[in-house]
């Protein structure tokens, strides 16, 4: 930690304030003074920030980190993009609680490595696995990780439910006697430090199996609220499906019947979607939040400024099993890549691969979409590589699935498609950002890596947003620093004010880019060796602060890590006041 004058910028401080010509002092990791003209002190470093923004630091609100920061824990490519705050345990998925059965604890591991496309043996052989109660995975965590942001975490419904349950999660409702062993760990949980529960309303697995906590009756849910209630500052944390088979919209009336007169915060991821698709049940989810919100529900929807974008691999993808196709799903989990090779050559396996693709996958899905797929990665060179597969599809006189496969064999079965982003509503998306009851910059960091990257998808708010007139900066500055750290309860950090954390970025706005995703072979497979994932190079910042202390220097990660864990706090503060007034 280094005491440190950052001199000459303009200070953008996270409220959605004007910005202003102003010196930050930093001392002790705090912020120690904010003016004009400030002198530095004996011993302190002076950093140049003349033509830069003097920001908080960037909070990523939505990753999974909970499982890749054991053996990834630089975070790359975080630090070089400013994030200094990363939220844990999203979408009903946490590390914490564990059952004491072994074949459930395995299978709480399996669902996160699946749903959020994390290979299974280094999350089994790099996770020490050293707790049962979520307040024990907490002093884990500071027992045996350090790493380059702050980070804040919920406990996952999921967890909670196998925890309580066993494998019988999967299978039915929980008795009264589990209903109680759940509320006993969720208020553990929270009373550790927890940001929360975070929920899934939304998935299936790879066996058409829906996720456990879509078998949660009403009295699970109430009960739950209910432990939730007494911890003010907390929030509920649910994704619903609004991309698959569209159960959104009831969701979100059930949980709005639940909450209705309760003291409960909840942030829906997908209350209002943004993309071309999903048109069709907007209209009533719309008509839903409005009722919800007259009803006095504490209701914030979460969104992502980024449309989603699917990459096809044989390796690890949920994407076909999202998809509906279980056929092709049968590829991917094939063990080895001569066996993945054999199926795709395989008459019978292509025979039931096209009859998934015209019959089961949804229309709206990468199998259904061949003009929007790109062969664009070939392991071997063989070609064609740049076109799309419709354009394949038609050269060789195929069936779009049966093209795929042919085109994987000739380039290797390491080889990825990849889809278009999805048409997106952008008014719509610049109408989210600017409501003062959101969360964005959900970019799912950490997981998918061999699908996305994730991380620095927050240099799109400057690069496209700001740079195209649609947000201001200090909008765009707002919308991933001091609104995000109100709504989680972390009072102590994302804005620029004195006695807060120096988590700060220092940028010049002509500089940074939105960089394009490269591979990189660095995720070890379990046995022995490396595969790869998506990342992506930095922005970069000028510097990146976390606790005063510089993770990026302008020039590349420093290796430092001196994060630490962020608890929620009930006291609102000053600008959270002001915006409850308002309202």
């Amino acid at each position: 930690m280094t005491d440190m004058l950052i001199r000459g910028g303009t200070v953008v401080d996270g409220t959605g304030a004007p910005g202003y010509p102003a010196d930050v002092r930093v001392a002790g990791g705090r912020i120690a003074e904010i003016g004009t003209g400030l002198t530095a002190a004996a011993g302190e470093e002076v950093v140049d920030a003349s033509g830069c923004y003097v920001t908080p630091g960037f909070i990523e609100s939505h990753t999974h980190y909970d499982a890749t920061m054991w053996w990834q824990p630089d975070l790359d490519p975080l630090p070089g993009n400013g994030a200094t705050t990363v939220i844990l345990g999203n979408c009903g998925f946490s590390a914490a609680p564990l059952s004491k059965e072994q074949a459930a604890q395995l299978e709480m591991i399996k669902i996160f490595s699946f749903f959020e496309d994390i290979p299974l043996k280094p999350f089994l052989q790099n996770v020490p696995w050293d707790w049962e109660k979520w307040s024990e995975y907490k002093a884990s965590m500071a027992r045996n990780i350090s790493l380059p942001a702050n980070y804040s975490a919920f406990v996952g419904h999921i967890a909670l439910r196998l925890a309580a349950m066993g494998v019988e999660a999967w299978d039915r409702a929980a008795s009264a006697e589990e209903i109680a062993r759940m509320a006993e760990l969720l208020d553990d949980a929270l009373a550790a430090g927890a940001l929360g529960m975070s929920d899934n309303l939304h998935d299936h697995d790879g066996d058409d199996r829906a996720i456990p906590t879509l078998l949660a009756d009403d009295a699970e849910f109430e009960a739950l609220f209910a432990v939730m209630e007494r911890y003010p500052g907390t929030s509920y944390q649910v994704i619903i499906d609004t991309f698959m088979r569209k159960t959104g919209p009831a969701s979100l009336e059930r949980l709005g019947r639940l909450l209705k007169g309760r003291a409960v915060r909840i942030q829906v991821a997908g209350a209002v979607p943004t993309l071309e698709f999903q048109k069709d049940i907007l209209p009533q989810l719309q008509d839903t939040m409005a009722k919800l919100k007259a009803d006095g529900v504490d209701i914030w929807p979460g969104y992502a400024h980024v449309s989603p974008t699917s990459t096809l691999s044989l390796v690890k993808s949920l994407i076909f099993a999202q998809s509906n196709d279980y056929v092709w799903h049968e590829v991917v989990l094939a063990e080895t890549h001569e066996e993945k090779a054999r199926l795709l050559g395989d008459p019978d396996w292509r025979a039931r691969a096209r009859e998934s693709w015209d019959t089961k996958a949804w229309p709206h899905s990468p199998m259904n979409n061949p003009q929007d797929l790109y062969l664009l990665d070939s392991e071997n060179g063989a070609g064609p590589v740049g076109g799309t597969l419709k354009d394949f599809a038609e050269a060789r006189g195929l069936h779009r699935s049966d093209a795929m496969a042919q085109w994987i064999l000739e380039n290797g079965t390491k080889s990825t498609v990849h889809m278009a982003p999805f048409p997106k509503d952008e008014d719509l998306t610049i109408q989210l950002m600017l409501d003062p009851k959101t969360v964005g910059n959900i970019s799912d960091a950490g997981a998918h890596l061999q699908m996305l990257c994730g991380g620095g998808e927050n240099i799109l708010l400057f690069t496209k947003y700001v740079r195209e007139g649609l947000l201001t900066l200090e909008q765009a500055i707002h919308v991933k620093t001091g609104k995000l750290a109100n709504f989680f309860g972390l009072h102590d950090t994302g804005e620029i004010k004195v006695g807060r954390r120096a988590d700060i970025a220092v940028f010049n706005l002509d500089e940074v880019e939105y960089r394009n995703m490269e591979k990189r072979f660095d995720v070890p497979d379990g046995d022995g060796g490396t595969t790869w994932r998506f990342t992506r190079p930095a922005a970069p910042m000028r510097l990146t602060l976390v606790n005063g202390v510089k993770t990026f220097d302008g020039k590349g990660y420093t290796g430092a890590r001196p994060g630490e864990y962020l608890v929620p706090t009930a006291a609102a503060n000053d600008a959270m006041a002001s915006l409850e007034a308002a309202e």
